[in-house]
């Protein structure tokens, strides 16, 4: 495998912006229409929470986390780009956001995911998150999951 880097940033960082770009492609591409619903629940005006994986100085992968309650974040925005996956970045990037969120105190992390997202829903039962009822604004949407996992 080759050398995978970490940067914690903000969302003004543009790699990350070209990532999300990335993002809301792939997804538009997967899940059609049913986007017009989450793209507006996807902007990232301002966030100082965001982690950048780098494989030999070349973003390859991003998420970030907001606060979601007093005890909980909701980890957002995550992607690794087509070429670099199968390398373990999506849980290199989700373990740094966990130890970030508990660093500053959090004790929960919860997050939405489309139900076409296989992958992702893998990679989030494997790192210990349980599905939970879908939480605002994802409440009464048959394509969304919801998750919760205990920090």
């Amino acid at each position: 495998m080759e050398t995978v880097t970490l940067k914690r940033t903000n969302s003004d960082n543009p790699d990350f912006r070209v990532l999300v770009t990335k993002l809301d492609a792939d997804l538009r591409s997967r899940n059609g229409d049913m986007m017009d619903f989450y793209d507006h629940h996807n902007i990232i005006e301002k966030n100082d929470t965001i982690v950048i994986a780098y494989i030999d100085d070349t973003p390859a992968g991003c998420g970030c986390f907001k606060p979601f309650d007093q005890e909980s974040i909701e980890v957002k925005r995550m992607f690794v780009e087509p070429d670099a996956r199968g390398n373990g970045i999506s849980k290199i990037v989700l373990n740094e956001l966990e130890s970030w969120a508990r660093e500053i105190g959090f004790k929960f992390a919860v997050l939405e995911s489309a139900s076409k997202q296989i992958e992702a829903h893998n990679l989030y039962h494997k790192s210990g998150y349980e599905r939970i009822e879908n939480y605002a604004p994802y409440v009464d949407l048959p394509y969304s999951f919801c998750f919760r996992k205990t920090l």
